[in-house]
């Protein structure tokens, strides 16, 4: 299949895709089409049904995986398909892998890394409770593996949060090697659950999309709540042990604008914030060069806010 990174003004569209979203419009003049969003593991692409009415138009909705024939055209600077003919497919004739993003590592392989840091953790109380989601919460563990780490900005993709979650764990690993008064079991463990909220803030693929919870509370609150779950259910588990730990949840974000309800007040949640910007700026500058066709100057990003140049290796 010719995947959607690759079209470009003028191209032929005749290949399967994900149907991600669709609407019902009208123009200005009052007449009806439908908006489309296609998507395969490469990205998605605007597209137009102008003649809804066409026999061509098959009965399908969103969620669909489609047949699509039509013509890639330019608008307002992006491109968008002009779509002629659509039939909705049926399982067998496509590969789902080949329309959901995944992360390009082994998602068992990093999840065996992650159960081997909780395995180091030498606490009682922190072990049993990353033991609780990790190992005895299978449906934790079967939403972990599969839930990306956003929804645009960074580890978009299945695979997403564990692959960040253990690049954090890895930083946080480092940090105690350098600055031994880190505590490390309570450094670890924060880096393991930071972002368990976003299991049940995002829904999985292919909607990954905001959940009613996710809108009201976000992943933060989110996950500090799921960890006061959990650590009621464990007996004698210590009280500031357990607000150090749902500490550096809620500050994990490192200021009030970006989202964090506090702002560090220990070591160990000044270590976490540094280690959960440092994976996701480069993860974000990593996926930027990967899916920039430009060379040089790349221009404005917001998020770093400063126009971007890529380095090539020589």
């Amino acid at each position: 299949m010719k995947y959607i990174k690759d079209y470009k003004d003028g191209d032929r569209v005749f290949d399967i895709y994900l149907c991600k979203h669709k609407v019902s419009a009208v123009t200005k003049n009052g007449k009806p089409y439908e908006s489309l969003i296609l998507q395969d593991k490469t990205g998605t692409i605007d597209a137009k049904v102008w003649d809804p009415n066409n026999a061509g138009i098959g009965e399908f909705d969103t969620l669909d995986y489609i047949e699509v024939y039509g013509d890639v055209t330019s608008f307002q600077s992006a491109l968008q398909v002009n779509v002629k003919r659509i039939r909705k497919c049926q399982e067998g004739e496509y590969t789902p892998s080949d329309y959901l993003p995944v992360s390009k590592f082994d998602i068992e392989e990093m999840f065996g890394e992650l159960l081997g840091f909780i395995e180091g953790v030498k606490n009682p109380y922190l072990k049993q409770l990353l033991q609780a989601f990790f190992v005895e919460d299978k449906e934790f563990v079967k939403a972990f593996k599969r839930s990306s780490a956003a929804k645009t900005v960074h580890h978009g993709f299945v695979g997403g949060l564990l692959q960040h979650t253990l690049s954090v764990a890895k930083l946080c690993d480092y940090y105690c090697s350098a600055y031994p008064l880190l505590n490390k079991d309570l450094l670890i463990s924060a880096a393991i659950c930071h972002d368990i909220g976003k299991t049940r803030e995002l829904s999985l693929f292919p909607q990954n999309d905001y959940t009613d919870e996710g809108q009201f509370l976000g992943h933060i609150v989110i996950g500090t709540e799921m960890l006061g779950e959990k650590i009621s259910k464990i007996a004698g588990f210590p009280a500031i042990l357990a607000s150090e730990l749902k500490h550096c949840i809620l500050s994990h974000h490192g200021e009030y604008e970006f989202g964090s309800p506090k702002k560090p007040a220990i070591m160990e949640a000044v270590a976490l914030n540094f280690a959960d910007n440092t994976d996701a700026k480069m993860q974000t500058f990593t996926e930027l060069l990967e899916n920039s066709t430009e060379t040089g100057w790349m221009g404005f990003n917001r998020l770093f806010d400063s126009n971007l140049r890529g380095t090539k290796l020589e």
